[in-house]
């Protein structure tokens, strides 16, 4: 109890306050904008830091983790372009409810599920990480490999109309994965001679070039029609009795979202595709996610937050970063001279809770931040196409050129927009491409290693508990809609 009052005093001080602000409205900044994800933003403002007091530095570097993690919802839903890769399944049903003019509802439920998957994961921490922390040591590379078979399956869930081009468009996600170095041997795979690809091709610049210049490519077409397209921005507000049907899904989320952000390696996109695939699992109206679905904007946002809290178990319990964002975290830390670990808790007691404190107030200002701002986000559907369309180029351009100095990912960006228009315009969802990228890297990568730990034996899948667990979920998950629709289709021939 003296720690968390002394972690409140710490906080609940003007200049605390106002860096964490400043933090939390970068955050969204950054987030927003296509290409400059949390890890970016987080490294970019690393060294102003440096002359700060250790807690003030770290709430700095926090409330911009914070705020990008949730800034790629906004323009993910506004004009298809997640601005983070953990926002691209909050895209599919976030847009939809954008173009049927429920653009500020979207937002809305984005912030509060945002908000509430953020302190869930931060209660989660204060709590029980120790615990936890010492359950995701467990998952070696046969359970990471068995994980990211689950979220492979989760394509089916995500393959719109077709099943069928749904795999295949998983499938062309799970061959790009494969070009580069290869993460065992290092012999290098389909690049051609070409040193651009001999490091992979990167997730950002296919992201952006499918869902963004793609939607500009598309919004092109219709400049130039007879047929012009008239955006409708109506303020309808979420009420009382839909958040109350989306409580279960954003807490369902979070808790996934939070579990997932433990593991070292997965990352809130894992997450946001996971809590959205058992919430469409769950629902009683599948049949309306893809097509504006609140809980499917719900459900990736409260999981991606959640991840945020997680990531911090092992980073703090354990010195071990849960993902790339809590990697730059740990160099922080020490070089402030906070030394993570199990004896952190023991050596810095104050400053661990200040911290608690502080990402507890984070996700308190999304939420006000958010809800505040949802009126000047939705002025960017109010700005003519013809205007609009160019600036979102130029935004995929500068975003894919920002990586890493390098006109390769411009081109790659530039195929992938192409490709995007032809797969939109022939009905293949982008986002199992996406998620191939994420996973199969991980996927491949953690199944050659669990061959090696058990010397080519196939017996480790099968004789590891958690490991058989989830892949038994990815064969359920991966065939669970192909059987409700057989089921459907008979009882609708017998009441026609």
């Amino acid at each position: 109890m003296d720690l968390l009052l002394e972690g409140l005093t710490g906080v609940f001080q003007l200049n605390v306050l106002l860096i964490l602000l400043m933090g939390i409205i970068a955050g969204i900044t950054i987030g927003s904008l296509p290409g400059l994800t949390a890890t970016m933003g987080v490294a970019l403002i690393l060294p102003v830091t440096f002359g700060m007091e250790p807690v003030t530095g770290i709430l700095l570097l926090i409330g911009v983790y914070f705020g990008a993690v949730y800034g790629g919802s906004i323009t993910a839903i506004l004009i298809n372009t997640p601005g983070t890769p953990s926002s691209a399944a909050t895209a599919i049903d976030g847009y939809a409810m954008s173009k049927k003019g429920l653009a500020h509802k979207a937002l809305t439920v984005s912030t509060v599920s945002s908000a509430i998957g953020g302190i869930l994961s931060v209660i989660v921490l204060i709590f029980i990480a120790p615990q936890l922390a010492t359950f995701a040591l467990k998952f070696s590379a046969p359970e990471t490999f068995a994980l990211a078979v689950f979220g492979i399956s989760i394509i089916s869930s995500i393959a719109g109309k077709s099943m069928v081009k749904g795999l295949i468009a998983g499938f062309i996600g799970l061959l790009i994965a494969t070009i580069g170095i290869d993460p065992i041997g290092g012999f290098p795979r389909f690049t051609f001679d070409n040193v651009n690809l001999s490091s992979g091709i990167n997730l950002i610049p296919v992201m952006i070039g499918l869902f963004a210049a793609s939607e500009a490519f598309r919004a092109m077409g219709s400049i130039f029609s007879t047929r012009k397209l008239t955006i409708v921005v109506e303020k309808v507000k979420l009420k009382w009795i839909e958040f109350k049907i989306l409580i279960g899904t954003i807490l369902r989320s979070g808790a996934i979202g939070t579990f997932i952000g433990m593991i070292p390696g997965a990352g809130g996109d894992i997450a946001a595709f996971v809590a959205y695939n058992e919430a469409k699992r769950f629902s009683k109206n599948k049949d309306g996610f893809g097509k504006g679905e609140m809980k499917g904007v719900a459900a990736p946002e409260a999981a991606n937050n959640g991840v945020t809290g997680g990531a911090m178990i092992p980073l703090l319990t354990l010195g071990i970063p849960g993902d790339a964002v809590t990697a730059v975290l740990l160099g922080a830390l020490m070089v402030q001279g906070i030394q993570p670990g199990p004896m952190l808790f023991e050596n810095n007691g104050p400053i661990v809770y200040t911290l608690f404190v502080g990402m507890l107030v984070a996700n308190l200002m999304i939420l006000i931040v958010g809800l505040f701002g949802i009126r000047l986000f939705t002025k960017i559907l109010l700005v003519p196409t013809t205007v609009l369309t160019p600036i979102i180029l130029v935004l995929c351009v500068v975003g894919a050129y920002s990586l890493g100095n390098n006109y390769f990912d411009v081109l790659v960006m530039l195929i992938s927009g192409i490709a995007g228009y032809f797969l939109m315009r022939f009905g293949f969802p982008a986002s199992p491409i996406i998620l191939g990228i994420i996973l199969g890297p991980l996927m491949e990568s953690n199944f050659r290693r669990a061959l090696v730990m058990s010397q080519g034996s196939f017996d480790i899948f099968i004789t590891r508990p958690i490991t058989v667990v989830l892949l038994i979920l990815a064969v359920i998950t991966l065939f669970s809609p192909l059987l409700t629709r057989k089921v459907k289709k008979p009882t609708t021939e017998g009441e026609s």
